[in-house]
């Protein structure tokens, strides 16, 4: 009998098969000795093979091992948590019986409260303070198969006590199941007969290539045959990430209206990122729950002219004619460094280093924040900022920019509101018209003279920005901010071309 289209390693295997008695049932590791292999998937590969032309069966089962994870391994060294507070309770005395009290003060507090709901599941009580326990002997027994059952892993689930898997099973982190695929390999009647003669392992020419055709040795050899009916596998590309695919769309834009590109720290003080911005220095935004403080460097030193010319802003309003906040203004506090809550703290710089040059500039770069992480909120998250400095900068530019830049992300139906922001005024609120509803996605406004006088700027400066990633979920229709950011391969591989 013949052997059809098969593979060199497919050969060897069924020779070697054939060479010893026919009902043999070959195990991973017979087959890669007797075939003189190291790579399982070689010998994988090529019993499918045989499976599919018939001469080998397969059979085929997975098992379940249960083995120790991180916590069981530290309850194997050190002894279940129920093991070590009963041993801490027998070893107390009849006239110092075992108390909460003790119990606290024997154990991490992480241990105590866990470990006294074990020991209740076990019939121990708790009577005026002390630990009481109903039957002592049967828990020493129950606490004795539990740390035996430990002792004895690994091993396959269906040769363990079903109950005590169980038990360890609903705790976290003692014991974790690793599936395996075994396989044994047997010859099939077609697969004795083939013939010896069929399976000499020879040279197989799966692609043609120049040099291969410039010779002879191509007319004696031997070529693979292919399907061309069966279904292809769909090739998979590389291409950006939404969120980096966005940023370009986004600085793409910006380059298309004029403006220039800032680029700058993350680490700054809290003078530039705060209080050039006429934000108070008992404002809630500067809360160690709402910023990231640094302990290194211990200060940020700044310009001394600066810090006195944000001291009189902020105290009596200086020569602006504003009442500032009143007060005691401190410049240690505005040397305090920090991760930069916005990125107006680059762009408050640039302007005070070129006051008298008019610009567009902007920025998509990274800020930080102590957020709790939820559906909407990061602590670490992209902002978007523009900024037009000119003589005759105004409100109406202001909103006409934005328009123009919300148009271009296609969204054409733009309207503002008035709003509040401490730098700004007046200040707006920017909305998008998005499957029928107004969705807020940012904020904008002309920075106050408090903001701009002290640094020597004297054109308006009309300033907007918003959050990266609250424009993605809208881009990309998600309810959750972190789909953005987890290894979700399949749906990154799905997403539109931005």
């Amino acid at each position: 009998m013949g052997a059809p289209d098969l593979l060199n390693p497919e050969r060897r295997m069924l020779r070697a098969m054939q060479l010893s008695e026919p009902d043999r049932s070959w195990d991973l590791e017979s087959l890669l000795a007797a075939c003189e292999w190291t790579d399982q998937a070689v010998a994988v590969g090529a019993g499918h093979g045989l499976q599919n032309h018939g001469f080998v069966a397969v059979d085929e089962r997975v098992l379940r091992e249960i083995s120790l994870d991180l916590g069981g391994d530290d309850a194997h060294k050190n002894g279940l948590l129920e093991h070590r507070i009963w041993s801490w309770m027998n070893d107390h005395e009849d006239e110092h019986p075992p108390t909460m009290k003790g119990l606290q003060e024997a154990f991490e507090r992480h241990e105590a409260g866990p470990g006294v709901g074990l020991l209740k599941q076990l019939g121990v009580s708790i009577e005026g303070g002390l630990l009481v326990a109903s039957n002592p002997d049967e828990i020493t027994r129950t606490i004795d198969e539990r740390t035996d059952f430990l002792t004895s892993l690994p091993a396959l689930d269906d040769t363990l006590d079903q109950s005590l898997l169980n038990h360890f099973s609903a705790r976290k982190n003692l014991i974790k199941v690793v599936e395996r695929t075994v396989r044994h390999w047997s010859l099939t009647t077609e697969g004795q007969h083939v013939s010896s003669d069929d399976l000499q392992e020879t040279v197989v020419i799966s692609e043609l290539t120049p040099e291969l055709l410039q010779g002879e040795a191509w007319k004696s050899a031997e070529f693979r045959a292919f399907d061309v009916t069966l279904e292809a596998a769909t090739p998979r590309t590389g291409r950006s990430h939404p969120m980096q695919a966005l940023i370009e769309r986004v600085r793409s834009i910006f380059l298309e209206m004029g403006f220039s590109e800032l680029v700058d720290d993350y680490v700054q003080s809290a003078g530039w990122n705060m209080d050039a911005l006429f934000i108070p220095q008992d404002h809630p935004a500067r809360e160690m729950q709402d910023t990231f403080y640094l302990d290194q460097p211990s200060s940020i030193k700044l310009d001394d002219d600066v810090l006195q010319a944000w001291k009189s802003i902020h105290e009596h309003g200086g020569e602006t004619g504003s009442t500032g906040w009143g007060g005691t203004y401190s410049t240690e506090v505005s040397q305090r460094p920090l991760l930069r809550t916005h990125t107006t703290v680059n762009t408050i710089q640039y302007l005070a280093e070129h006051p008298n040059e008019a610009c567009r500039v902007f920025s998509v770069d990274r800020v930080f924040r102590k957020e709790a992480i939820d559906r909407t909120h990061l602590p670490e998250f992209h902002q978007i900022e523009g900024i037009i400095m000119e003589e005759d900068a105004n409100l109406q530019m202001l909103v006409t920019t934005l328009k123009t830049f919300y148009t271009k992300m296609g969204y054409p139906e733009v309207r503002v509101r008035p709003a509040y922001f401490p730098y700004t005024e007046p200040s707006l609120e920017i909305e998008v018209k998005w499957r029928g509803k107004w969705l807020e996605l940012g904020g904008a406004g002309i920075f106050r003279p408090e903001v701009t006088e002290p640094l020597g700027i004297t054109s308006p400066v009309l300033a907007w920005g918003m959050g990266l990633e609250r424009l993605a979920m809208l881009v990309l229709g998600l309810d959750d901010i972190r789909q953005l950011y987890i290894s979700d391969l399949e749906w990154l591989r799905n997403q539109p071309v931005l």
